[in-house]
């Protein structure tokens, strides 16, 4: 026979699990949509009438409900979020040859020019003469803090 108390520690537990399906939805990172997801699981099968405190029956039926509730909301979560790929490092030496463009005017003689390459903004001269923004470039050589780029043509 399902107690009162049952009943009411089965609402207890699906509210708590919802709420840490919010608090998962509004700030991802896996840490506890499977605890949210398993009260969910229990306190319902406590609202059905399974009592999975007493008895060998009830608590096998938790917990093989529990095992099988993670183990779907694992693989569901790998679906719909597969994670970040590892950011790729891009240091000055490892863009010689690459093509960018020129977003701030680059000057022979000055550091004041920007350049875009690779998704990234770098101080810029020029091998030889003024190049305007907006043109392509190629990175010929890095010096410092900064990358040394001609005109791609």
């Amino acid at each position: 026979m399902v107690e009162l108390a049952d009943l009411s520690f089965g609402w207890i537990l699906v509210v708590i699990g919802a709420l840490f399906l919010v608090i998962e939805a509004s700030s991802p990172g896996f840490f506890i949509a499977v605890p949210g997801t398993v009260m969910i699981i229990l306190g319902v099968l406590l609202l059905l009438g399974v009592d999975i405190f007493s008895g060998p029956v009830g608590l096998v039926i938790g917990v093989v409900a529990a095992v099988a509730v993670s183990m779907i909301t694992i693989w569901l979560y790998r679906r719909i979020n597969p994670g970040e790929t590892t950011p790729t490092t891009i240091s000055r030496d490892t863009l010689v040859g690459m093509e960018g463009q020129v977003i701030k005017k680059v000057i022979p003689g000055s550091l004041s020019g920007k350049v875009l390459i690779a998704g990234q903004e770098w101080s810029a001269r020029s091998a030889s003469g003024e190049i305007p923004p907006g043109v392509a470039v190629r990175v010929t050589s890095s010096k410092g803090v900064h990358v040394v780029v001609e005109e791609v043509k």
